[in-house]
This record gives structure tokens, C-alpha cells and sequence, in this order.
């Protein structure tokens, strides 16, 4: 079926199957219709800007592949935890850091399985992670918590459990970012990465996870807009390379799904070759899907640009016809072609956060949190006095849109103890932030604060090291995000990781601050002296 279709099309719609598209509404609008309509576009991408709530993004996704006359892609970045397409109304599991230090791979599957349901009850297909990308450097602001942690046995055992689990629910798991963007230091959406290891280390390392989740059969693999030298120069990135792309995963790796780029308008592509000379690039490397996330004169401009390659002989036309196929099978392999059988067809409220699937990510949640160190008094005393920081979170990178915070944990802890007072501050806070939480905190008996990213704060660093220096208080730090922030300041003896401050993780870590649950999560990265454990916490790795 799918070859005969392939055969039919005319190469304006060949070529418009190998993009996937973003727009900025949460109805069909001008834009997106336009680019399906006259463009034939292969799939589109969904944000936080377009889905407010499952009902919505149903409805959404059903008029969108009404409009198009090929079943299209229906993609989101619904990695959990600190990244989630859609929040409201669904099962938000944590992210793959927490998930790590549960080190429950079974959980994992449950997790992407429940994810994965709910996802395709909404008209969702294809789910853009697991992301597989191994965090061994912790100065990277992009990865961290998104990364199952710093051992590749670890992430790729996980991310193998998530491939399947996602494909069980009838979703197309898209694991990312290939070779690998955990081990650099600069975002790909601001500037072009680079990773210098040799092929031996990358081998043993970065491309561990991709081998296993393509040994169990992965359906799509993202590229990442990073340079590798040990396989091309250094101006080229993964996204753009024959070498990587075809070479290495298709040829030696033999991978034969779907390999899709990230998004050509990060600063990486956009700011260097330019998005249409990019989609060029990505296509001749070996590149399926081609993802152009916002604006439609880029999209447009990336759709022709390799409609005009194709007619001038740079890429031949059986190269497209090969995407083409690749892209067809996977939507017949998902079912994209099959009528829907109305009758048939689940009520949202039967697979969308239904008890069940709340338990487990409340399970998976409370397990994660982690003591990774204790030597001043634990849990807090219910009778006294606590005072408690609260960084009020802003987006720090592209990857994470804005999001409502009503839940904080100085607002959970005041439902277990008896007086709790709250200080609000910036993730950057100011001189007289600093002075307010050091004069207001005074006189209590215990102090909890939560560190965002510290690491990358100079204000929380000094605020927190000014804390430690009291004596008569006892004071506890709680990482809401990468679990680094003890690095900078060593002297804290008590120090927990929760790797998110999504309202889920804040109940579990107030339910550990109080001592009604023990923290079972071990350390998926190493924090200075504290080193990541591999064995698993108290169950058996299942595959």
C-alpha cells in the first residue's frame, strides 16, 4: 500500500512528506492548513501554546488529519517531569533523572506504556523521547535531568523499557539526541556543541543507549545539532553530516527506521547554514524528517529549498522516494491509514489520568527522591518553627515553556507541621532577596531551602552558603532540578535531590522532609564526593 502511494505522488508532495511543522494557535489556523493543504507536510508538532487540556488536543488532532489528505505525524515532547508538552488533565510521569534513581526499568515501561495510551487517545502518535543522551557532564544546560543519569549500562537499559512501552501503546518513540549531547556545555538551542571524544569512547559511551533501543526496534531517532570531529569536520553537526547520519547509523549501526532532526530554527543551524540550506544538508546526510517548529516563512522557505534541490540534481529524486517509504511504513505500522472505529474508541476519561495511572507515577515519584547526604537532623520536627526558600522558577532554556506554580513546597509542608513561613526569590535573587531570607529566617529552628539550578547561580550559591554558616539552626537543601547544586556548597549536611518541582515531585519530597516515607531514590549522577550507585534499589532490572 504504502509503495503504491509513494508511486502516485507528485514531488511537491514527496518532498512535503519529509517535514513536520509547529504553528502557534490551538485550532487549525491559516498557517498550519496552508502547509498541509498546498504542501503535503508529513506531520506537525505540538507545544504547550497549542494543547491545553486532552479533550482540546483531541479535537485538535482529529481536525488537523481531516485536513490532510495522508495521515499525518502527531508529535510532542512529553519526556515527563521538566518537559511536557501538555500537563493539564493527563498522567505527568517524573522525568527520566527521577526515574533513574528508582532504578525500576518495569516502572519505566509502565510509565511510557501509560504515557504512551494517553498520548493516542488525544490523537498524539509519535512522542518525541525517551531522550537517551548520557549525562556525564554536569555544567550542561540543556540535558541533566532529562538524561536517566551518567552510566550508558543505566540509560540504555531504560530507555530500551520506555521504546517499549511506547510502542505497546501504539506510539512511535523517538529516542534523542543522536550520537549524543549529554557530555557538552553549551545549548544547542543558543549555539553550536561540541563533543571531542574519540570513536572508541564514543562507542563505549554516547552511542551505548541508541544500540540497545534500536536492538528492540525503535521507530525514529532524533539527530542533535552538535559536532563530533572524530567522524566530521568541525563545522558540521550531527544533523547535517552524511558521515554520522548514514555512515554510522545507517550503515554500522543498521539502523533502518526513521531518523528525524531537531528543530533547524535552534541558533546551532539557524544562525549558521541558514534553515533552507539546512534542510538541504540534512536531507543529502540521510535525514527522513525535517522538524521546523515556528514560523512559517522558514518552513516554507525549507519545503522549497529542497523541492529546487531535487529539480536541480543536487538530491535525486530516489532519495526523497526512500524517506518517503520509511515514513509511510511507519504510519501503516501505527495504524495511521486503518478508518478509526468509533465504536471501538475509548472514552477519554477511560485512559486519560485515571486512578490507576496516577498511583504509579505517585509510586514511581515518591521513590525517586533521594538523601544524598545526612548529617544534621533529619526528618523535620513537626513542632518547630520552619522557614522555608522558595526559588520561583522562570524557563532557563527552550525546553522548558512557562508554566503555573501554584504548588510550593512551602505550601505542602504547612499541611504537616505546625508554623511554616515561606520567602519567595528569583532563581537569580537579588541582593536584597538574600538580605530578606537571612534577616526573616532568623529565629527559626529549621530551614529548608530549595535550590534550582544552583549551580549556575551565583545568588543561591552565596545564599545558601550564608545559611550554613548559622549555628543553632538546622538547615536542609533540596535540589529541585539537577542534582549538582551540593557541589556548591559542601558544608550543607543535609542534602536531598528531587530532580523536579512539578506539584507531584513536591508532595513526595515534603512526604520525605517529614518522615512519613523514606527516601529510597539512589543517585543516578555522581554530586562531588557522592558518587552514583548501579546497583538497583531493592528490585530486579526487568527487560
Amino acid at each position: 500500500m504504502t509503495h503504491h502511494l509513494a508511486k502516485n505522488m507528485r514531488l511537491e508532495q514527496k518532498v512535503g512528506q519529509l517535514f513536520m511543522c509547529g504553528f502557534s494557535d490551538t485550532v487549525p489556523n491559516e498557517p498550519i492548513l496552508r502547509l498541509i493543504r498546498e504542501y503535503g507536510i508529513g506531520g506537525v508538532n505540538y507545544f504547550r501554546r497549542n494543547v491545553r487540556d486532552p479533550a482540546q488536543a483531541a479535537a485538535l488532532s482529529a481536525a488537523l488529519q481531516q485536513a490532510s489528505e495522508v495521515p499525518l505525524l502527531v508529535s510532542i515532547d512529553q519526556e515527563g517531569g521538566m518537559v511536557a508538552g501538555i500537563e493539564r488533565g493527563v498522567t505527568l510521569m517524573p522525568g527520566n533523572m527521577a526515574l533513574g534513581a528508582t532504578r525500576d526499568t518495569d516502572g519505566v515501561y509502565r510509565a511510557a506504556l501509560i504515557a504512551g495510551r494517553e498520548l493516542r487517545a488525544m490523537g498524539i502518535n509519535m512522542d518525541f523521547a525517551p531522550c537517551l543522551d548520557v549525562n556525564n557532564n554536569p555544567d550542561n544546560p540543556v540535558i541533566g535531568v532529562r538524561s536517566y543519569g551518567e552510566s550508558p549500562d543505566l540509560v540504555a537499559r531504560m530507555g530500551a523499557a520506555a521504546v517499549r512501552g511506547y510502542r505497546d501503546a501504539g506510539v512511535t518513540a523517538t529516542v534523542k539526541h543522536f550520537p549524543g549531547h549529554g557530555d557538552t556545555n553549551v545549548d544547542s538551542h543558543q549555539a553550536l556543541p561540541l563533543v571531542a571524544h574519540d570513536r572508541q569512547r564514543l562507542h563505549e559511551v554516547e552511542l551505548m543507549p541508541f544500540k540497545a533501543a534500536i536492538a528492540v526496534g525503535v521507530d525514529a531517532i532524533m539527530t542533535a545539532h552538535v559536532v563530533f570531529p572524530a567522524y566530521e569536520d568541525r563545522s558540521i553537526p550531527a544533523t547535517l553530516s552524511p558521515r554520522i547520519l548514514t555512515g554510522l547509523l545507517r550503515e554500522e549501526l543498521g539502523f533502518e527506521g526513521l531518523i528525524t532532526t531537531d528543530c533547524l530554527e535552534m541558533n546551532a543551524i539557524w544562525k549558521g547554514v541558514g534553515v533552507g540550506e539546512g534542510a538541504v544538508m540534512a536531507v543529502e546526510a540521510g535525514a527522513d524528517l525535517v522538524l521546523i517548529s515556528h514560523r512559517i516563512e522558514l518552513q516554507i522557505e525549507g519545503i522549497e529549498a529542497v523541492i529546487a534541490a531535487v529539480r536541480s540534481g543536487r538530491i535525486s529524486e530516489a532519495r526523497i522516494d526512500a524517506s518517503v517509504e520509511r515514513l509511510l511504513r511507519v504510519k501503516e505500522r501505527r495504524g495511521l491509514f486503518r478508518q478509526p472505529d468509533a465504536a471501538a474508541k475509548p472514552d477519554l476519561h477511560d485512559v486519560v489520568a485515571t486512578e490507576a495511572s496516577l498511583a504509579v507515577a505517585k509510586s514511581l515519584s515518591e521513590r525517586s527522591v533521594t538523601l544524598v547526604k545526612r548529617e544534621g537532623r533529619f526528618p523535620l520536627r513537626p513542632d518547630a518553627g520552619t522557614y522555608v526558600v522558595w526559588p520561583d522558577m522562570r524557563p532557563v532554556s527552550e525546553t522548558a515553556e512557562p508554566a503555573g506554580q501554584e504548588t510550593t513546597l512551602g505550601r505542602v509542608l504547612s499541611q504537616r507541621l505546625t508554623e511554616v513561613k515561606e520567602q519567595v526569590i528569583d532563581v537569580e535573587p537579588s541582593d536584597e532577596q538574600i538580605a530578606s531570607v537571612l534577616a526573616g529566617s532568623q529565629g527559626y529552628a529549621q530551614i529548608v531551602v530549595a535550590t534550582y539550578n544552583a549551580g549556575f547561580s551565583e545568588g543561591q550559591r552565596r545564599l545558601v552558603r550564608a545559611l550554613a554558616e548559622r549555628s543553632g539552626t538546622d538547615l536542609i537543601v533540596a535540589s529541585l532540578r539537577i542534582p549538582y547544586d551540593l557541589a556548591s556548597f559542601p558544608q550543607v549536611k543535609t542534602y536531598l535531590a528531587c530532580y523536579e518541582n512539578k506539584p507531584l515531585a513536591i508532595r513526595s519530597l515534603a512526604r520525605v522532609l517529614t518522615g512519613e516515607i523514606p527516601a529510597t531514590g539512589r543517585l543516578p549522577a555522581s554530586v562531588g564526593a557522592y558518587q552514583a550507585e548501579s546497583s538497583p534499589a531493592g528490585q530486579p532490572e526487568i527487560l
